[in-house]
């Protein structure tokens, strides 16, 4: 009876720390830590302070032992998403370049997450790493088994998902983009899975949003940095799902004097050329996974109807691991006409209930 009425002393003990604990997060230039280990989501490259990062979405994770620890932010995102495990403690939003202490937690074992939920093509951001004071300790991460690709243009960024109007000004897309609110982040939870996000508002397969200059999708994709600095050469990355979004730039608007194509059916025939080869080169790279290549309705289906033409044609060529999907329905009612809140569910329940009637891509399950 003593041990047992012991144990729920101690039980009702840790609820009662757990419910005191208040987390925080908070810029401290005096704080002092440990490095601690990095599990970085999304591509990286190396820089004399720390991790540069452009693409969206990236994250980074690391375990403890303790009831506080620090990150550095060295050239920091527009908006970055501070999570405690699982769940969103702070949103820094134009945070200072700094240390930054996260404390109030109750003691014990915490994962500490950070999240980019900004996209910016003008220039890298530089993570510095995470720091443990002292009294926290370092602990291991669990690996993910699940892994997953997102390649695309501003759907899959996320391009003003959270605003309630379609008329934004630059300040408002840049206030409401979150792609950790996108569809791509909200599949990878359902499967508990990591994720790669790599997308560029206003990018193409052979054309740009209006014609604009600026590498289309696949020119950029080989690089770690929208700078076409470091080439990314990492083998250890194979994702068992690729799920691709391209063409809504291509074909939303009309083709200009002085554009390389004939005529709107030039257009057509180079894109589902170019993206079949992009298709390809993605495979030869990931040879096992499934890739799902999806579209929606806009510009009377023809972003639909040629999208489903690439899927057509490499399966035509003996590609069995590729699966197309058509989206329709969606209400559009975000910054400039992008997929809204409502509409990321939409896309990730019809993305989910494509993938479960699918051959099972997991390894191991």
């Amino acid at each position: 009876m003593a041990r047992r009425t012991a144990i729920v002393l101690a039980l009702l003990l840790d609820i009662a720390a757990s419910a005191q604990a208040q987390p925080r997060v908070h810029a401290d230039a005096a704080l002092q830590g440990t490095p601690a280990p990095v599990a970085i989501g999304g591509r990286t490259a190396p820089h004399p302070a720390g991790l540069a990062h452009q693409w969206p979405g990236v994250h980074f994770e690391t375990a403890f032992e303790g009831d506080q620890a620090g990150f550095e932010l060295v050239a920091p995102p527009l908006t970055l998403h501070v999570l405690v495990d699982g769940e969103r403690v702070a949103t820094l939003r134009q945070p200072a370049p700094g240390r930054y202490r996260v404390d109030g937690l109750a003691p014990g074992r915490h994962v500490l997450r950070l999240e980019t939920a900004s996209e910016n093509q003008a220039a890298a951001h530089v993570f510095g790493g995470f720091l443990l004071p002292r009294g926290s300790r370092a602990l291991e991460l669990p690996a993910r088994a699940r892994r997953i690709e997102f390649i695309g243009d501003s759907h899959t960024v996320g391009y003003g998902n959270t605003s309630t109007t379609r008329e934004c000004s630059s300040a408002e897309v840049d206030a409401t983009t979150d792609t950790s609110a996108a569809f791509g982040p909200q599949v990878a939870r359902h499967y508990g899975a990591d994720y790669r996000i790599h997308a560029i508002s206003g990018r193409g397969v052979v054309r740009n949003y209006d014609g604009h200059a600026g590498d289309t999708l696949p020119a950029a994709w080989p690089y770690l940095l929208l700078s076409h600095g470091h080439p990314d050469e990492d083998t250890a990355w194979q994702p068992q799902l690729v799920v691709i979004a391209l063409g809504t730039n291509d074909f939303s608007t009309a083709l200009h004097e002085g554009e390389p194509w004939a005529d709107r059916a030039a257009l057509r025939e180079d894109y589902v050329r170019t993206y079949a080869r992009f298709v390809r080169q993605l495979r030869a790279r990931w040879p096992r996974a499934h890739f799902v290549l999806w579209a929606t309705d806009a510009v009377d289906g023809e972003i639909r109807d040629h999208a489903r033409q690439v899927a057509m044609k490499l399966l035509g060529e003996g590609d069995r691991r590729i699966s197309f999907l058509p989206v329709s329905g969606l209400d559009m009612q975000a910054c400039h006409w992008h997929p809204s809140a409502a509409d990321h569910v939409r896309l990730r329940e019809a993305l989910v209930a494509h993938i479960d009637a699918l051959p099972p891509p997991w390894d191991g399950d």
